[in-house]
């Protein structure tokens, strides 16, 4: 989720970058190429070519698949692979473990954060997209996106988090975030990202659209969604 919940990384860019160089015309997307329209733009839909060029250069090899029990009764001879396993399964009781090769991963909950001000809890649907805009951030304020994620049934290799924000049809932000490797575990993990800074001034301001994903090294997708924010000159209520 860039500054849309780009639902989701580290996240390492969870807003936008006003010096950002726009991925599709080269250009520095500023007060003098971005549109300062405050009405509603419909969800426009990401480029599809080349999109997976780095992720498929940062993907882990980790072998052939295999279920927890598998994993765990492999070259049980070897010391140093042993404590490996033991070290990433942790506490997982193998022998409740389901017998599946998928990993299952549930984003439990979505929340943005700014100094000085209650958090801003997210509803994540159940189905579908969030209707109307979202969310509202104020314009030129520090914020992060912090989230909680349940891992079951197998190990999820290479999670990820990817967003894409427009305005008025001009993408401004794309931000792809390598957030790790899980065991499942009973407790949810927590994910925050680092703080950004939203743009600000009258050509910031307005309605954007963005597309936020959840994915694994297969390109499982466990979360995808589109919506709209609004960026305004002062803070107001969560919409959902």
């Amino acid at each position: 989720m860039s500054s849309a919940v780009g639902l989701a990384s580290t996240s390492k860019n969870m807003g936008f970058d006003e010096n950002k160089v726009d991925d599709k015309e080269g250009t520095p997307v500023s007060e003098t190429n971005v549109t300062g329209s405050d009405h509603v733009v419909p969800v426009v839909e990401p480029e599809t070519e080349d999109e997976d060029d780095e992720d498929l250069e940062g993907k882990i090899q980790l072998g052939p698949k295999c279920t927890l029990k598998e994993l765990s009764e492999k070259d049980k001879e070897d010391e140093s692979l042993r404590r490996w396993k033991e070290q990433l399964l942790g506490s997982v009781d193998i022998n409740s473990a389901e017998e599946t090769l998928d990993p299952e991963v549930q984003i439990l909950s979505l929340a943005i954060k700014s100094p000085g001000r209650p958090d801003i809890f997210l509803l994540v649907p159940e189905a579908g997209n969030p209707k109307g805009p979202w969310f509202t951030l104020k314009e030129g304020s520090r914020y992060s996106l912090k989230f909680t994620f349940q891992v079951s049934n197998n190990i999820v290799s290479g999670l990820r988090y990817r967003n894409t924000v427009w305005k008025s049809g001009i993408k401004v932000d794309n931000t792809r975030e390598m957030i790790g490797t899980f065991c499942p575990q009973s407790e949810p993990y927590t994910h925050e990202m680092p703080d950004e800074t939203t743009p600000s001034g009258i050509f910031a301001r307005g309605s954007y659209s963005a597309k936020t994903q959840f994915l694994d090294d297969d390109n499982r997708c466990y979360l995808g969604m589109t919506y709209t924010f609004d960026i305004r000159k002062e803070w107001q209520s969560t919409k959902n």
